[in-house]
């Protein structure tokens, strides 16, 4: 048999994690190893579980198998039973596994590709012992499972190497990787870890680092293509972030995904929350077309608590769902793909990814977010990437992607909303993000010629704008303000509808025309925490105190009329001129040379 799925189990005694693995229904179990789980006699556990339930409705969707075979051991007396369930969530028994040490049984899976889950649940007589649990298939792959793993560092060299420990630790990953690619964009130096030593002995030939310029996430997973394409035997390259926690088990899972599919396809896998173990940020990513923006399907139920909402009791989470793209801190591209599809844009950080995934759909190249592959990463809650030097790269390749891709009349409602953007910024006084904006806007007007230059050039840009706005700098000196009480860290009250566009208006001729009040130095008229620091709040002050999400320290931003109104000024010519120009652009964008390996060879000196 072979081996598609194979049970696992945490090897860390982390509680907050044990509900992705198993479910305890009734009485007790413990974790005996990798692949053995121990019951007390009278429990009942279920693996309907996120790690190790079966996704039959992808299989079957995507690899075309129509049956699929179940094999335990077990030590001790119990049952050992298969369930699956319907798109629907519907959930039913469909066989108890023959009794003997091994048991097996194939489960046909009829019309389950819209949507649907197999998996074992366990009733323990006396202590038992459920061991080496896997699902596989007779049949052979369509390709070979060997896959060039490419991780994009930078100055993490502590999760980096924590990574290729764990995959040198487990079999069933290092099984399917031909070789490991560290591209090193840093000067924390994964090779100067204490611990690089080891998992670099324990991985033998299959690990190479390759040290060159901090040419962004783009720039690091282009060169691991480059790697994968030099290998004429690796079938994937898979695309990983450093700072991660990898379930090992999901390299394996992606790469068999992958090697069964019918077609080349583009597998994802999904994000856990590192900070926050058992929530999950998306079970797929869309780009809606009209604002062109991308979002999670069924947003407003997202993140989701696995560890409070049990797999086997959310009907939503039984439906197969199709994704436009999967983000690249971990998703497998075929290496046969990569000759039509050319490598990743240039776009240093931000929507490279979903870029890749459109162009790839254009070809006829699907993306499949497949559940059951995963990996921790820090949230996107935790970071200011909005207002920091990254939202240069956020407006920049939002707007490339859509000059490329999208098929609305002049980018559809994209720049309406990004005028949005720069109004809500400026309420808020971050005038900083408002700037990098603009700077982003008159880089795509100056045509793509820029675009392979910037990934060397668009980052020191940024950071020395920084200089010139005040509310970038951090304030160690204590500034008075006084906190609101009972203000809420959601959107519940922000504006929605007609009010919100009645109230922006209101707002805006507001600050437009009101001069700031006088400010005591050292002194604010709030403090609010990064949760708290929303538009529709901030703008009825003329100081603030904001804690960065990512660091806590405190910056001081104080409104400025002046640059205010020239900000606003800029923000509407740049809009009107991006939008009288956008055919023209569109055109030059989609004839340019930015993709080839042969373009990104000179670029990156390999």
């Amino acid at each position: 048999m072979n081996t598609l799925s194979s049970v696992v189990f945490p090897e860390e005694d982390d509680k907050d994690i044990h509900p992705l693995y198993f479910a305890i229904d009734d009485g007790a179990a413990q974790v005996s190893g990798r692949h053995t789980l121990t019951l007390t006699a009278g429990s009942r556990v279920s693996l309907g579980t996120y790690f190790n339930a079966f996704p039959a409705a992808y299989w079957r969707k995507w690899c075309g198998i129509d049956k699929v075979q179940v094999s335990v051991e077990v030590q001790g007396q119990g049952d050992v039973e298969v369930w699956r369930s319907s798109a629907d969530g519907r959930c039913e028994r469909v066989s108890r596994l023959s009794s003997g040490k091994l048991r097996t049984v194939v489960v046909p899976l009829g019309d389950i590709e819209d949507g649907g889950w197999l998996w074992l649940e366990a009733y323990a007589r006396s202590a038992m012992h459920i061991a080496h649990a896997r699902w596989g298939v007779e049949e052979a792959p369509v390709r070979r499972p060997a896959a060039t793993l490419g991780i994009t560092t930078f100055n993490k060299p502590e999760y980096c190497v924590a990574t290729l420990t764990a995959i040198a630790a487990d079999p069933g990953a290092r099984s399917v990787l031909r070789q490991i690619i560290v591209v090193d964009q840093g000067t924390n130096l994964v090779t100067e870890h204490a611990d690089f030593g080891k998992a670099a002995g324990d991985l033998g030939g299959t690990l190479a680092v390759v040290r060159q310029p901090n040419v962004g996430g783009s720039g690091g997973y282009a060169r691991a293509m480059l790697a994968a394409q030099a290998d004429t035997a690796s079938e994937f390259v898979l695309l990983m972030d450093d700072d991660v926690e990898v379930e090992p088990e999901s390299i394996r899972r992606a790469v068999m995904f992958g090697a069964y599919c019918t077609v080349p396809t583009i597998v994802g896998g999904h994000m856990l929350d590192l900070l926050n173990r058992s929530r999950l940020y998306a079970w797929a990513e869309v780009v809606d077309e009209r604002p062109f923006m991308w979002r999670p399907v069924d947003q407003d139920r997202m993140p989701v608590d696995l560890a409070q909402q049990d797999l086997r009791e959310e009907p939503s989470f039984h439906r197969r769902i199709d994704a436009d793209y999967n983000g690249w801190w971990m998703c497998l591209v075929p290496t046969s793909a990569l000759g039509d599809l050319g490598l990743a844009l240039p776009a240093f950080i931000k929507w490279d990814d979903a870029e890749y995934s459109l162009r790839a759909a254009q070809r006829g190249v699907a993306t499949v977010s497949l559940p059951g592959v995963a990996l921790w990463h820090v949230a996107w809650t935790g970071k200011d990437d909005q207002v920091d030097w990254q939202a240069y790269f956020h407006a920049r390749n939002r707007i490339l992607t859509a000059l490329l891709h999208s098929t609305a009349r002049r980018g559809g409602s994209l720049l309406k909303h990004s005028r949005r953007v720069d109004l809500k910024h400026v309420m808020a006084m971050q005038y900083y993000p408002v700037a990098l904006r603009h700077a982003a806007l008159r880089a795509i007007l100056s045509g793509p010629d820029h675009l392979h230059p910037d990934l060397r050039e668009a980052l020191p840009a940024a950071r020395a704008l920084a200089a010139e706005y005040p509310e970038t700098k951090g304030h160690t000196a204590a500034i008075h303000a006084p906190r609101p009480t009972n203000l809420p860290t959601d959107e519940s009250d922000r504006p929605a509808g007609v009010g919100l566009v009645v109230f922006m208006i209101r707002a805006i001729t507001l600050q437009w025309l009101h001069r700031p009040r006088d400010r005591e130095e050292n002194a604010a008229e709030v403090r609010l925490s990064a949760g708290q620091a929303r538009w529709w709040r901030l703008w009825r002050y003329d100081s603030a105190v904001v804690e960065s999400a990512a660091t806590g320290e405190p910056h001081l931003f104080v409104r400025n009329r002046n640059l205010a109104r020239r900000l606003l000024r800029d923000s509407i010519r740049l809009h009107r001129e991006l939008r009288r120009r956008w055919p023209e652009l569109a055109r030059r964008y989609r004839d340019a040379d930015l993709v080839s390996p042969e373009r990104w060879r000179d670029t990156l000196g390999a």
